[in-house]
């Protein structure tokens, strides 16, 4: 663990988490980039999608820029402290994920392609990190609506994983339930069109799996 810098790498059990606060903190009202409402109210037939796959600045811009995604925000999921700051999730202590979350249009782009876009973008067998990134909150994650996301899921990791063959390792990307998701602060969101020059983080395998893009086309 020394490795890796004081910061511990095991997700903190409930009574050691910080206790947060009730009320959320304050954060933007439109999209910086679409104009967009973050919170909603969101057109009728929108789904929702919600991904962990490193430092969310650079996660979120991949989603944005997918045709068929309404909206984009980035926020904390997967933790036991309520209503986090940033600084309080990088002290390791709250157990969340950094998050995106994608609002989209299921006529237009499939949850399964956007799994795709996930799984490309990002090393999903490092456990607790993301290249660089060091920390629980780095980790990979899909969190899922309801039970065909868990399917598409849990099938779209596993031709992935074949994919990847023995060169990788195994994934550890987490599927679970969606927690509830509480929304980053307001210089957070749609970062990387705010700060153009600004860290990105991600760094895919450079595997894609024809198999699985076949069937998300």
């Amino acid at each position: 663990m020394f490795l890796f810098g004081s910061k511990s790498l095991d997700m903190p059990a409930p009574g050691d988490a910080l206790p947060g606060r009730d009320a959320a903190i304050p954060t933007a009202e439109m999209h910086f980039v679409n104009g967009h409402p973050l919170k909603g109210p969101y057109p009728d037939g929108m789904q929702r999608a919600l991904f962990g796959l490193g430092c969310f600045w650079g996660a979120e811009r991949i989603f944005w820029q997918t045709p068929g995604v309404w909206v984009t925000a980035v926020g904390y999921a997967g933790g036991e402290t309520p209503n986090p700051t940033y600084e309080e999730v990088c002290s390791g202590k709250t157990g969340h994920n950094e998050v995106v979350l994608v609002v989209f249009d299921p006529e237009a782009v499939s949850f399964a392609e956007l799994l795709a876009r996930f799984w490309e973008a990002h090393d999903p067998t490092q456990g607790m990190r993301q290249g660089n990134d060091i920390g629980t909150q780095y980790r990979s994650g899909i969190y899922v609506f309801d039970d065909a996301q868990r399917r598409d899921a849990e099938a779209s990791r596993d031709a992935y994983q074949q994919a990847l063959g023995r060169s990788f390792g195994e994934i550890t990307t987490e599927i679970r339930d969606a927690p509830p998701f509480f929304f980053a602060e307001d210089y957070h969101q749609q970062y990387l069109a705010k700060n153009p020059a600004g860290y990105c983080g991600l760094g895919g395998t450079g595997v894609s799996c024809p198999a699985f893009a076949e069937n998300a086309a």
